[in-house]
C-alpha cells in the first residue's frame, strides 16, 4: 500500500482528500500546519508528499525546501490556490514535482498522482550498475543525481537537473516545448509560458558558459537539442 502525507490546513479540504485517497486503496498520514509536516517528512518514510503553499506557520515552499536540503527526493505535488506561472516556477524550482490548483476535481488529483508514482518507480537494485549518461566531456549520474563538466562538478536545481536529464536521454533528439515540459514538469502549462526557455537559459550558463563546446542548441520554431556540433 503506497504511504501519501497531506500537509493542508483546510479542514473541507483534507476530509475531501482523505476520503477519496483511501477509497483509492492509498495508506494517508495528515499535518495541518508546515512544521509538523516537515517533522514529519524527516521522520516517516513516505511514496509521496501532497503539499500547500499557504499554511499557518512556515509556509509549503519552505517545507519543499527543508526537505530537498536533507536529500529526500520523494515526489511533491503543490495543492494551492496560488496559480500564477511565477509561483509555479518558483514551486518546482525548489524541488517540487507537480502543481495543482485549487479548485479542483479529485479525478484529476488521482491522475496527478499516478503519474508522479509511476515516474518515480521502484528503486533499482544496489548492485546494478549506475545509470550513467554522457556526452562530449558532460556527465550526469542519474543514481547519485551529480553532473560533471570535464571532470567538475555542477550545481544544478532540481528542475535544472530534471530538464537537462531529458535532454540527454535524448541527446541528439529535437524536443519541443511541450516534449520538455511533459517530461521534465510531469504537467502541461500554457504553451505561451516560457518556463522552458527560462531553464535552458539557466541551464546554459552552468553547462555552456566556460567552454567553446557548445552543447545545448535551440532549433528555431521546433525546440531545444542536446548535441555536440
Amino acid at each position: 500500500m503506497k504511504k501519501i502525507l497531506l500537509v493542508d490546513d483546510e479542514v473541507s479540504v483534507v476530509g475531501f482528500i482523505r476520503k477519496g485517497l483511501v477509497e483509492e486503496d492509498y495508506e494517508v498520514s495528515v499535518a495541518f500546519e508546515g512544521n509538523t509536516g516537515l517533522k514529519m517528512a524527516l521522520e516517516g518514510s513516505f511514496d509521496l508528499i501532497i503539499l500547500d503553499i499557504m499554511l499557518p506557520d512556515i509556509n509549503g515552499l519552505e517545507v519543499c525546501k527543508a526537505i530537498r536540503n536533507n536529500q529526500i527526493q520523494t515526489p511533491i505535488l503543490f495543492l494551492t490556490a496560488l496559480g500564477a506561472s511565477e509561483n509555479v516556477a518558483l514551486g518546482l524550482d525548489l524541488g517540487g514535482d507537480d502543481y495543482l490548483v485549487k479548485p479542483f476535481k479529485f479525478i484529476e488529483l488521482n491522475a496527478r498522482i499516478k503519474a508522479l508514482l509511476r515516474r518515480t518507480g521502484p528503486l533499482e537494485q544496489l548492485n546494478q550498475p549506475h545509470n550513467i549518461f554522457t556526452i562530449a566531456d558532460l556527465k550526469v549520474d542519474d543514481d547519485a543525481k551529480r553532473v560533471e563538466r570535464s571532470q567538475t562538478f555542477i550545481a544544478l536545481t532540481a528542475t535544472e537537473y530534471r530538464l537537462l536529464l531529458v535532454l540527454i536521454k535524448n541527446k541528439g533528439r529535437v524536443l519541443s516545448r511541450l516534449d520538455l515540459l511533459e517530461s521534465a514538469w510531469d504537467i502541461n502549462f500554457n504553451l505561451s509560458t516560457n518556463v522552458v526557455d527560462v531553464y535552458i537559459n539557466y541551464l546554459r550558463k552552468k553547462i555552456d558558459a566556460d567552454t567553446n563546446n557548445k552543447l545545448i542548441h535551440t532549433v528555431v520554431g521546433m525546440g531545444y537539442v542536446l548535441k555536440e556540433v
